[in-house]
């Protein structure tokens, strides 16, 4: 029984010194987990863009080629990428990069669409940042999902701004896509996204294409 109060103070001690080590840890690490969260977003970008990145694994390098070939412009709320490859500028962007942000099931969901110069033509989509549930929501990443969205519109032929995520099995029509199987909640919410972003893209279209 003498002893149980040296164990306590033993692990109170050794208690502090992990949280103090963890703490430290942290703080040592967080400027290289920044780095990397950022050169993966880069990544994302760059490859809806078309960019040649898939032999670019240094940080450094990716940085490079984005501040190389892609111009960031404003537009109205929006933020453009624009991708002018090898040519530094010309008169149309081959293709440009429009991010967004949203909740999902369980966390948030960040993604980037790119689209051609005409502001209404999907060209490819990333979904870079989501904590959906792996097999079912967490599918929106996977590469047959996001290849639907590959030349679907974001205006239909009567010049309606919209975007919808339908059922599976679905007839996806030009601005539509088949959701995901047992994850009717992710594909709303991707849907409720996409649809917002559509909406204010169409609105700014006019001043951005001439």
């Amino acid at each position: 029984m003498k002893d149980n109060p040296r164990i306590l103070l033993f692990a109170a001690v050794l208690a502090v010194i992990c949280a103090l080590l963890l703490a430290g840890s942290t703080i040592f690490t967080a400027p290289y987990r920044q780095a990397n969260e950022k050169a993966e977003e880069l990544r994302n970008f760059l490859a809806v863009l078309g960019a040649p990145v898939q032999e670019l694994h240094d940080s450094q390098k990716l940085l490079e080629l984005f501040n190389r070939d892609v111009r960031v412009k404003t537009l109205g709320r929006l933020t453009l990428y624009e991708y002018y490859p090898d040519t530094g500028g010309g008169a149309k962007p081959q293709a440009v990069a429009v991010p967004f942000t949203g909740m999902g099931l369980w966390g948030v969901i960040k993604g980037v669409l790119a689209l051609q110069s005409d502001l209404r033509t999907i060209k490819a989509i990333s979904f870079y940042q989501q904590e959906e549930t792996p097999g079912l929501g967490g599918e929106i990443a996977s590469g047959w999902f996001r290849r639907q969205f590959e030349n679907k519109q974001l205006l239909s032929a009567d010049g309606q701004a919209g975007f919808r995520v339908l059922k599976p099995g679905g007839q996806a029509g030009p601005t539509e896509v088949d959701g995901i199987s047992g994850a009717t909640m992710t594909s709303q919410r991707v849907e409720l996204m996409l649809d917002n972003l559509a909406r204010s893209i169409a609105e700014e279209r006019e001043k951005y294409v001439q």
